[in-house]
């Protein structure tokens, strides 16, 4: 049974593995593609459609607009694959990452070539459907914020005790571990 948990935990650390260098790579090739001008073309319909993004349009110019798009890419991805080395930075760019793929949904409702005229609402077009498969990098990005948040804990953080840990019976909140509870638990003889 133990190795049956062990290749489990192995498989989950290869797949948690894969989906952050998937995703980190997604962003920077694609923030990369933001400074070529067939990039400013194909996002023209979802710049210009989103009321956000067609304001910033306006004040910068599609070019810098889709410029600073890259650069905010660039540094999200980045950050996400930071995480051997700053896993709270890189909490910070998949929490962005999280960001942008809301922000990349919301084309689905602005954006009237994401869907299909006459077919319903379900019928969703090409871009709709390049829209929709960011439902699963946004899934990605908060299972990598999830992990790097949980990399960047310390050691000797205070965990939560069980009731039967602390000593407390049935009570109905379980109180955090500090180190005058764990001292007041101790024996005698270890003080």
């Amino acid at each position: 049974m133990g190795t049956r948990r062990a290749s489990a935990d192995d498989l989950a650390s290869v797949g948690f593995t894969i989906v952050r260098c998937g995703l980190a790579t997604n962003i920077l090739w694609i923030g990369a593609l933001k400074f070529k001008q067939y990039e400013v073309q194909n996002d023209e319909p979802l710049v210009t459609s989103s009321p956000l993004f067609s304001r910033l349009r306006q004040k910068l110019g599609a070019q810098k607009l889709n410029r600073l798009i890259g650069i905010t890419e660039i540094t999200v991805g980045s950050l996400i694959a930071a995480k051997p080395f700053a896993p709270r930075a890189s909490a910070i760019g998949s929490l962005g990452a999280a960001g942008m793929f809301l922000t990349t949904l919301s084309f689905l409702f602005t954006t009237p070539e994401a869907r299909e005229e006459g077919q319903g609402i379900f019928s969703i077009s090409q871009l709709g459907q390049f829209l929709l498969k960011d439902t699963v990098l946004l899934g990605a990005a908060l299972l990598t914020a999830a992990e790097s948040l949980r990399a960047a804990r310390p050691a000797d953080r205070p965990q939560t005790l069980s009731p039967r840990q602390w000593g407390g019976g049935k009570a109905a909140e379980p109180r955090r571990a500090s180190v005058w509870n764990v001292v007041r638990r101790c024996p005698t003889s270890a003080r």
